[in-house]
């Protein structure tokens, strides 16, 4: 049971659930996220935190206005019809390029554990 302006609202069906995927069009972009449309008349909001797991300078760098796209519903507000939504839940990004990481410099030890003061003048005349 919720009450909503006085009125008591028992149980509200509405064909969103959380964790569904839908299809919507963008409609809006803002600095803050981008506005969904749907044909029923709601409508919905993609957080900027929601659109990419990296930082986004830009909301309209990852959707347009009038461009179709899924997403996940993440929560849903029946009062005002309005629904939260997931751009990045669907679309993972996915790195063209994986980093390599370079360790040069790091002496190899040729055989055992010598300690540290052993083996540093043999280190710094390798490094010469």
């Amino acid at each position: 049971m919720k009450i909503v302006n006085r009125c008591i609202i028992l149980h509200v069906k509405t064909k969103y659930e959380i964790g569904m995927v839908v299809y919507g069009k963008i409609t809006g972009v803002k600095p803050y996220g981008a506005f969904v449309g749907f044909e029923d008349g709601w409508s919905g909001l993609i957080h900027i935190s929601e659109l990419s797991n990296g930082f986004v300078r830009d909301v309209a760098n990852i959707v347009t206005v009038g461009e179709y796209c899924m997403l996940k519903v993440i929560d849903i507000d029946y009062e005002h019809q309005q629904l939260r939504l997931s751009y990045k839940a669907l679309n993972q990004n996915v790195r063209k390029y994986s980093r390599r990481v370079r360790f040069e410099g790091i002496p190899k030890a040729v055989l055992g554990f010598s300690s540290i003061a052993n083996m540093m003048p043999i280190w710094l005349k390798e490094k010469k």
